[in-house]
């Protein structure tokens, strides 16, 4: 066979590109984008063995019509002979996703690194060497290597991504000419608009606003710092969303970087402040990925959609606005469809709003996650915050100090951005509770659990009452808030009772809040639905603070140290309260419970004397649990989307429109509704009964929890 007949792929008209215009092309995407954390070299080494397996025979006949075959182990094999497992390891998973590295004992066949390479020394890989036109380059030196397993970790998955987005696109780019990836505006531009659009809050008259100019030149003032860890602790209200905007895109420009990250533990927050920063940036601009968005490939999308949806497979676009869930499942995964943005993350600006949100119970890991891109691969992140979590020590570990970007604003804004006035009620019986909301014409309420929302919702007066919880479906809730809105804006009847989803980025204006006890995090959060743009004085707007009913388990640690920092009638919104909560819910929770699933424990010493088990770590880390099922409801537009469904329609298109009128609850309520249901599959299915989904409460079945997190 010629040397140019080895095909890597065939188009449709029969062109050929070659295994070596393939490998080259490969090997140079990978080289710059490794080139981002200084492994160009390594990269270009990956990059040149990934498919120097399909010289073989069988290969080729395979790419013409025949049957499967592995072509990934050879190059594998090839690097493993010249001592890089590093390499190794990139390469033989570069399809099939990055393998538990496992050990030398790893019998042949095994779902391990060294399992597979031994299957490939028995000779059940594909000989590749007929028609091999050349040897692969020297061995590159790997910086860094080798003197710690974490830190390993992270820097072979960082190749890894770049190996397998190399090599997507460099196919993409064969295969497919005609699609249009990039074409976004430069970030000195974008900062020009953002420029352009403060400028009309260069004058402030009220004090509130002079403060939060205050707080905005602060961090454009500090957008020259080097590269490095950094905390903005400002107030809810104090304009931290575009201030940290600005802080972003010029020290993104001055330090040349790529890119800005905003990583938000709520779908909420994702869709106002993608918006914000659509509005100044322009929508080409910002990329907002999570499960809801319409980020995904779709036959019949727009060019624009098209175009965005490429984005959402490795985030190669200027602003992207993504949820924590979808940020460190993807720093801790390993199949290539969720990491080849990995990459793009290095040389990036990595924005972490609400960060007292991270879930305790995942800590941790969370924390190494930030701590190796800032040292190791040339990031910057800003824990970005009302309520600055105590994670100095966290951080210590790694060798990272945090500096507050705003050092003044930090020390003087609790007084200075203070709107309310809290009082702490003790124990509150429903009917109290509900003498007092009834008293009120404008009140928000919010409990710990969905039973006991709907409790309280049903005994309100009927007139101006609304429920907001997960047992509704997303586009019912926002029709349910944007209700809520314009009574308050018309003066008319708003009595709200709600699970803790309205608290963080839930842009809502109460002139009173009650808040079940809760963390003290929550506890600030739900004060930041009161007098939130500061039109009344802060003796009249009143957040009420209630003891009610047992304390749910998951809730038991934040109300225990919410009730250490609060003795002796400790200031809420104090900054020494507050750090005072942290520490002592650290405390509570212990070390080993702020790593549930033993992550940093599986990298450094491996599981079962199987060292850097990526694979397994993968299917166990999620950073909330996912064991849920989906009930999708006929609810006003969403009826007609169930009809497809249960006709036997199936696209991603549909799933996500879909998934706007749907409500995951447990497997026993899932269970419980038994005929109710039209199953789908195992995990999903179409209510049939529509008297269980009522207007004002969604789904009807008791449930004992409501935390409002999404992907």
């Amino acid at each position: 066979m010629e040397k140019k007949e080895y095909a890597a792929h065939i188009r449709e008209d029969g062109t050929i590109q070659t295994i070596e215009e393939h490998l080259s092309g490969t090997a140079e995407r990978a080289a710059g984008f490794a080139a981002a954390f200084g492994a160009a070299e390594a990269g270009r080494f990956i990059g040149e063995a990934h498919d120097i397996g399909k010289y073989s025979r069988e290969f080729q006949r395979r790419i013409r019509g025949g049957p499967r075959c592995d072509h990934a182990t050879a190059g594998a094999l090839e690097c493993a002979r010249l001592g890089m497992d590093w390499a190794a390891s990139a390469v033989i998973g570069h399809h099939s996703g990055l393998p538990d590295i496992g050990n030398i004992g790893d019998a042949p066949g095994d779902a391990t690194y060294f399992g597979r390479l031994k299957k490939g020394l028995a000779g059940d890989i594909p000989p590749y060497r007929p028609g091999w036109p050349g040897v692969l380059p020297s061995p590159p030196s790997l910086p860094g290597w080798g003197q710690d397993a974490l830190a390993d970790s992270f820097l072979l998955r960082m190749l890894y991504s770049s190996l397998v987005d190399a090599d997507y696109l460099d196919t993409e780019r064969f295969m497919d000419p005609a699609q249009k990836r990039g074409g976004y505006d430069a970030l000195p531009v974008l900062l020009d608009r953002l420029d352009a659009f403060i400028t009309q809050w260069g004058e402030p008259q009220t004090e509130l606003n002079q403060r939060r100019w205050a707080i905005l030149s602060a961090c454009r003032d500090s957008a020259v710092s080097p590269r490095g860890l950094y905390t903005l602790t400002v107030p809810t209200g104090g304009g931290k969303t575009v201030a940290s905007l600005a802080f972003a895109l010029r020290h993104a420009i001055e330090n040349q970087m790529d890119r800005v990250i905003y990583v938000v533990p709520y779908t909420s927050i994702i869709e106002q402040n993608a918006q914000v920063f659509r509005d100044i940036l322009g929508d080409r601009n910002v990329l907002e990925h999570h499960a809801g968005s319409l980020a995904d490939m779709d036959e019949n999308a727009t060019p624009e959609l098209r175009r965005k949806a490429l984005a959402a497979e490795n985030w190669d676009v200027p602003v992207v606005v993504t949820t924590a869930v979808r940020f460190f499942e993807a720093m801790y995964a390993s199949r290539s469809s969720k990491c080849r943005r990995l990459h793009n993350l290095a040389n990036s600006v990595l924005i972490f709003d609400e960060a007292q949100m991270l879930p305790a119970e995942h800590l941790k890991p969370c924390v190494a996650a930030i701590a190796q891109l800032v040292k190791n691969f040339r990031s910057t992140a800003v824990l970005c915050t009302a309520t600055q979590p105590a994670l100095d020590t966290s951080f210590k570990r790694y060798g990272l100090v945090p500096a507050e970007l705003c050092p003044d604003a930090a020390a003087t804004s609790s007084d200075a951005f203070r709107r309310v006035t809290f009082r702490f009620a003790q124990r509150l019986e429903v009917p109290a509770l509900m003498s007092e909301l009834a008293s009120r014409e404008q009140v928000l309420c919010i409990v710990n659990t969905r039973k006991m929302a709907k409790q309280i919702y049903d005994l309100l007066p009927e007139e101006g009452g609304f429920h907001l919880s997960t047992l509704m479906a997303p586009a019912h809730r926002r029709a349910v808030l944007a209700e809520i809105r314009a009574r308050l804006r018309e003066g008319k009847t708003c009595r709200v009772v709600s699970t803790s989803l309205v608290e963080a980025g839930v842009d809502i204006d109460f002139p009173a809040v009650y808040r079940q006890m809760a963390g003290l995090d929550s506890i600030l959060q739900a004060a930041g639905r009161c007098n939130r743009e500061g039109k009344r004085p802060a003796e009249d707007s009143f957040v009420t603070v209630f003891d009610g009913d047992s304390t749910p388990p998951l809730f038991q640690a934040n109300v225990q140290a919410a009730q250490e920092a609060l003795a002796d009638g400790g200031d809420p919104a104090a900054p020494e309260t507050i750090e005072r909560y942290f520490h002592s819910l650290f405390d509570l929770r212990g070390e080993q419970s702020m790593d549930r699933c033993g992550v940093l424990e599986a990298f450094q010493n491996g599981i079962e004397g199987r060292a850097m088990p990526f694979r397994t770590v993968s299917e166990s880390f999620h950073l909330i649990d996912n064991d849920t099922k989906t009930v999708y409801i006929p609810w006003r537009e969403g009826t007609a989307l169930t009809e497809q469904l249960l006709a036997g329609e199936r696209s991603r298109a549909l799933f996500r429109q879909a998934g706007q009128y749907s409500v995951s609850v447990y497997a026993q309520h899932f269970k419980a509704l038994g005929c109710a249901l039209t199953p789908l599959d195992s995990d999903s299915a179409v209510l049939n009964d529509v008297s269980l989904y009522s207007e004002t409460t969604g789904l009807s079945l008791e449930a004992d929890q409501g935390k409002g997190l999404f992907v």
